[in-house]
């Protein structure tokens, strides 16, 4: 078989690839995303092609081109390679390593070290949740509120923290805002500390822009000397009900209690505790936003009056469920 003939049975990924015939990119896709269907991951294919790029180097677009133009994973490797992605040794045995890892169901964004969220790429690990899509949701509600009352330098309170994916957000994309970020769990403290220098190593300003307290965010003397100031405060606590465990291997097994959990039967005792915190913490007039269980629209909307807030209501996520609270002083 020469270099140019596609294998006509299916490949195995594995270490003894390295020392074969390079497989092609569109044969060993198929074969991986075929995997990790098998092993009940809803999005086999995109995840596949996540790790491949990862494991060559490469790029999701580098990959995809390489697929349509029928290259070989060597060639793959050696135009990444001639870029800025730097030499990466035995491809094929790193990509079956994290091919198996995600099989078994642990995270895509554990296994390549990153999550995207909005602009920004977020280092993640063990110890820290995972940065969701509809949580860019909340962060948009809130940069749309200052930018439509024109304010400079807004002050913007980030309660619970986790990877610092909101507060990060909002530091990086609203010109001169003050953010103040908010995290009670140490491993999950580290990895905010990590993506704060990495963030600001593109973004300058953030270093004086962004402030990290280690400490509980629903209690009455965290961040004390703000209440009643600021413009914003935002927040995704944990909130999930403990009679709902979620069914995802990768939620339940690798995300930590601590960020998953409200605290409670129907998961409202921490959401109700921050809620009570932001309505002492904003000023009169300003604005809360805070992601929620779609099972507590409702709630979150009466204990939001009950507390202080003038305006409350509850806005859908892409799917039209109710996700979060947006309230006003």
């Amino acid at each position: 078989m020469n270099e140019q003939t596609r294998p006509t049975e299916g490949i195995s990924v594995s270490p003894a690839e390295s020392t074969a015939v390079a497989p092609r990119v569109a044969t060993l896709l198929d074969a991986a995303a075929a995997r990790l269907a098998k092993a009940g991951v809803d999005t086999a294919r995109h995840d596949a092609k996540l790790l491949l790029a990862e494991a060559t180097g490469s790029t999701p677009s580098d990959v995809d081109k390489a697929a349509l133009m029928d290259d070989t994973v060597d060639q793959l490797t050696s135009a990444a390679e001639d870029g800025e992605h730097g030499n990466r040794p035995a491809p094929l045995a790193e990509f079956e390593s994290m091919l198996a890892r995600r099989e078994a169901r642990e995270p895509l964004q554990h296994i390549v070290g990153h999550a995207p969220f909005r602009y920004l790429e977020l280092e993640v690990g063990p110890g820290v949740f995972v940065p969701r899509p509809e949580t860019e949701l909340v962060v948009q509600e809130a940069i749309d509120w200052i930018t439509a009352h024109g304010l400079y330098s807004p002050r913007v309170v980030d309660l619970c923290a986790g990877s610092g994916a909101i507060g990060l957000a909002i530091a990086t994309e609203v010109p001169g805002a003050q953010v103040w970020a908010v995290e009670l769990d140490t491993q999950a403290a580290q990895w905010t500390r990590r993506n704060m220098h990495k963030v600001g190593e593109r973004f300058p300003d953030l270093v004086a822009n962004y402030h990290l307290e280690v400490a509980d965010a629903t209690c009455p003397v965290t961040l004390a000397t703000l209440d009643g100031t600021a413009d914003v405060v935002i927040s995704n606590p944990p909130y999930i009900p403990l009679t709902n465990v979620p069914q995802q291997p990768e939620v339940r097994d690798f995300d930590p209690d601590t960020a998953l959990y409200g605290g409670s039967a129907d998961g409202m005792m921490i959401p109700e505790r921050i809620i009570v915190r932001a309505a002492a913490l904003v000023r009169a007039g300003g604005l809360f936003v805070m992601e929620h269980d779609i099972t507590q629209g409702d709630r979150t909307v009466a204990f939001a009056r009950a507390s202080g807030f003038t305006e409350a209501r509850t806005h859908t996520d892409l799917t039209g469920r109710p996700r979060y609270l947006v309230a006003t002083r």
